[in-house]
């Protein structure tokens, strides 16, 4: 991460890492060695409660949070204020889907609330939107286009086709990737997701090893928070 921020003049790092620990939610010491490495802010999604000890680690956390639309008495925040580089303050909210995932709160009840209270805050406004559905994705973009700097769609492990500007100055994508193992069925050694897809059986899975590579979005922007340009990123590690 340090070698790739220098080389891309990076200024801002935003990790979603609900998967780091074994493929399944994060834990503190995980979190941790992530902004040692160069994260200036980490997101979660639906497996932030896998790991039972990152609930009181999200109580006191300022740069780790989770999707805002959860149990309002759930720990942790869905809105956090941090400073790039060159010290501009950087608004990072986390939403959730509601299609096809199992989430207390519709993402569009909260979003706009969220996005305002982010403005209020930062210029620059980047939500990370963890959803299954792309029509759920695509959505949120279309309504903040000119009111958040980005909308990164996370969740699917796979990188979409369509990082774009969006004519109000948003810049999106539909998904930004997976940082991990592409030898594998997202992220999972392929035999054992193949065999519960075969046999309909529960089936413990394990994380993949093979042609691991980063992937993620590299956004833009200038003073004002309006992106300039929105490019999918793509590097072989292994």
């Amino acid at each position: 991460m340090p070698k790739l921020k220098e080389e891309l003049a990076i200024g801002f790092c935003i990790v979603n890492a609900e998967n780091v620990a074994d493929g399944a939610g994060v834990t503190p010491r995980l979190a941790d060695r992530l902004l040692r490495a160069g994260a200036d802010v980490l997101t979660l999604g639906n497996h932030v409660w896998r790991r039972r000890e990152i609930a009181q680690y999200l109580e006191s956390s300022d740069r780790v949070i989770r999707p805002a639309n959860l149990s309002t008495r759930a720990p942790g925040r869905g809105l956090v204020v941090a400073e790039a580089a060159d010290g501009t303050p950087v608004a990072v909210a986390n939403v959730q889907g509601i299609l096809f995932m199992d989430t207390p709160v519709s993402p569009f009840e909260v979003l706009e609330t969220l996005v305002d209270e982010a403005r209020s805050r930062a210029k620059i406004v980047v939500v990370d939107f963890h959803a299954e559905a792309t029509s759920e994705k695509v959505a949120a973009a279309r309504l903040l286009d000119g009111r958040a700097t980005a909308v990164i769609g996370t969740h699917t492990h796979v990188q979409t086709n369509d990082a774009r500007v969006q004519p109000g100055g948003t810049a999106a994508i539909t998904d930004a990737g997976m940082t991990g193992p592409h030898d594998s069925v997202i992220g999972v050694k392929a035999e054992l997701a193949i065999q519960r897809m075969r046999t309909g059986m529960p089936v413990r899975f394990e994380p993949a090893g093979g042609g691991v590579r980063i992937e993620g979005v590299i956004v833009e922007c200038d003073a004002e928070g309006r992106a300039l340009s929105c490019e999918a990123l793509r590097v072989p590690v292994s």
